[in-house]
């Protein structure tokens, strides 16, 4: 399954995962180190050289519609993302490569879009990082969803979508609900499963006009 991030009808990110569990309502997605994705490349140069100009660049770019993809290659975590069915964020969790559990990670994203090639979503900038025993919990990447906000990419009612999703997932770690009160932290992955590849369609499908 693809999941890409589409912003004003251009591709932003995609990524192959592998599709652990599908209810209709509710997906867990998988993705691992060797995984191959495309993704903007001042996103990619400031993950590779920790490049602080290129990521405020990054916001720049988005909000003018202008920017490039490139290639990138996953590395280090195993990562488990769970994702419900109109929710305004996913609930993520990294493994490091011999699977114990490092930390929850949830993720603010425009509800999914199921598509011929997987699903759509956008990431709205927000996260919420969370020890793994639930008991600490800090949010991240604040300043980047405020300049978003100041450029128009995040709009007033996703604002207040996300408003309500914080309070959301708040309650749901302090009661253990959802994803936070399942058997997830014991998942393992597969070492058999092939690696999840990028199709051919996928800057193509559903209208999206991106290339690269």
């Amino acid at each position: 399954m693809i999941r890409r991030d589409i912003f004003d009808g251009r591709v932003w990110t995609a990524s192959p995962h592998r599709v652990v569990h599908d209810t209709g309502h509710e997906l867990a997605l998988a993705y691992w180190p060797g995984i191959r994705s495309l993704a903007p490349t001042t996103w990619i140069s400031w993950l590779r050289n920790e490049d602080a100009v290129a990521r405020d660049a990054a916001i720049t770019n988005l909000a003018a519609r202008q920017w490039e993809l490139g290639h990138w290659t996953w590395r280090e975590s195993v990562w488990l993302s769970i994702i419900g069915e109109h929710a305004f964020f996913s609930v993520n969790l990294f493994f490091t490569p011999d699977h114990r559990l490092n930390r929850w990670y949830v993720n603010f994203q425009r509800p999914y879009r199921r598509t011929a090639t997987g699903i759509d979503t956008f990431d709205l900038f927000l996260d919420l990082v969370v020890t793994p025993d639930l008991a600490r919990w800090a949010w991240k990447d604040e300043d980047e969803y405020r300049h978003a906000r100041r450029m128009g990419i995040v709009t007033d009612d996703e604002h207040q979508e996300v408003r309500e999703a914080r309070d959301e997932v708040l309650a749901m770690i302090q009661d253990r609900r959802g994803a936070f009160g399942a058997d997830w932290p014991n998942w393992r992955a597969n070492p058999s499963w092939p690696v999840p590849v990028l199709s051919p369609e996928v800057l193509m499908a559903e209208g999206v006009v991106s290339t690269i």
